[in-house]
């Protein structure tokens, strides 16, 4: 139950995907793609928005099968494609800061305009810092 500060990449829950059944062929998802961000959550507070677009580079999905399992035990699906069968963001309920995302934040990042996710996620870390060094 601990409250460190954490950020992830790329989603892979459970998945049933069988990559070698395709040969590896026309299953990558490439490029800019839309997300609806859930109303309440950390990742609309650091986008300021409801609908982003990030860029993908990957092969695996969030598995749905688990979805419902892991919402009742807090794991919120806090971004999600449009049509709603994508998670693309998941967050933990009452944290300071745990956010996992199925897309690449790096590349829309640069020095003098940081990505919304790695700003949100040096404060967050500066935040722990500051509450620790003052109950030390």
């Amino acid at each position: 139950n601990s409250k460190v500060t954490t950020l992830g990449g790329t989603l892979t829950c459970g998945t049933d995907y069988d990559i070698t059944a395709n040969s590896k062929g026309g299953t990558m998802r490439l490029g800019s793609y839309p997300c609806i961000l859930k109303e309440n959550s950390k990742v609309k507070e650091l986008y300021g928005k409801e609908n982003i677009l990030e860029r993908h580079r990957h092969r695996f999905e969030y598995n749905n099968k688990y979805r419902e399992e892991l919402e009742k035990a807090g794991l919120i699906c806090s971004g999600v494609s449009p049509n709603g069968k994508l998670v693309e963001i998941v967050e933990y309920k009452n944290h300071p800061f745990f956010v996992g995302v199925q897309f690449h934040p790096e590349l829309k990042s640069r020095p003098n305009r940081p990505h919304p996710l790695f700003k949100g996620f040096i404060g967050a870390a500066l935040e722990y810092q500051k509450n620790q060094n003052e109950q030390n």
